[in-house]
């Protein structure tokens, strides 16, 4: 009985922790994929000093041609990139949440923020956690 107990208690510590690492897993899939935005709207500013009004202007494909098995599209809007979750396998977590990565221009560099994300704080990437 003991024995029971004990992993009992072992699997309601280890379940919750797991599912939150696989939701984390699938939201650096959409941080991946914002990698390729992020690098464009570079250029673009680079190249005009502003940011690029759409993913067209910034030299992208369109937001529902960049897809992974968790993510249903990045959007570049103003030079913000919003990374939409949705899809089969997309955990219901995250379903129909996103993740923006705000450009903030600092004396020749963009550094990004992750706000105004509709994620939990708690699948943030770390680079976006405070």
């Amino acid at each position: 009985m003991i024995v029971v107990a004990i992993i009992a208690i072992l699997a309601a510590i280890a379940i919750p922790a797991y599912q939150d690492y696989a939701v984390r897993a699938q939201v650096a899939e959409g941080m991946s994929l914002a990698t390729g935005a992020k690098a464009a709207i570079w250029d673009f500013v680079s190249n005009t000093g502003r940011y690029p009004p759409n993913n067209t202007s910034a030299g992208l494909a369109s937001s529902g041609s960049i897809t992974g098995s968790y993510v249903s599209g990045v959007d570049v809007t103003s030079g913000k990139v919003t990374v939409a979750f949705q899809g089969a396998k997309a955990s219901t977590l995250i379903h129909d949440q996103t993740l923006v990565l705000s450009p903030v221009t600092h004396s020749g560099s963009i550094a990004w923020t992750c706000a105004p994300s509709t994620l939990d704080g708690k699948y943030l990437p770390s680079s976006c956690r405070k």
